[in-house]
Formats: C-alpha cells, structure tokens, sequence
C-alpha cells in the first residue's frame, strides 16, 4: 500500500475525523472508500449528449434531395424559408 500527503481543508478533515471515530474505522479507510464511492458514481452516470440529439423516424433524406446538385440545394433551402415566413 502507498503513503501519500494530500491537502484538505480543516472542515472537511474534521468530518473525516468524525466519521472515522464514529464508525469505528481509521481516517484512510474513510477516504479510501469516499474515492472508491466518488469513482464508482462516475462510472455509473449515463453518458448524455451536450445538446439534443434529433433522430428522425425515417433517416435518410427526403425525396427530391440531392446532396451534389447545391444550386437545387440552395433552391429547396430557399422554398422552405419562404413558406415559414
């Protein structure tokens, strides 16, 4: 097993000490297991998306696109900006 020094601020070592004390373990055991909680927690979050995903019903593209066609691109992206307006 290491030795290790590690910085804490007295508050936080003072309830280190007291659970210690009170559950009759040393003050290492209590932060070890803080860690192992602290680190399995992470492990067990779902990964989320930083934004929201759109995921349409049916992928693909909808019929009459044509991704190497751009001035039929800029034409279809033109018609449905002027029908939401």
């Amino acid at each position: 097993m290491a030795r290790t020094t590690i910085r804490i601020s007295d508050q936080l070592l003072a309830e280190v000490k007291k659970k210690a004390a009170e559950s009759g373990r040393t003050i290492a055991t209590v932060i070890e297991d803080a860690l192992r909680e602290s680190f399995l927690r992470q492990k067990q979050r779902p990964k989320t998306p930083a934004f929201p995903v759109y995921r349409p019903k049916r992928p693909g593209l909808q019929p009459g696109v044509d991704l190497d066609d751009t001035a039929g691109l800029l034409e279809l992206m033109d018609s449905v900006d002027s029908r939401r307006r």
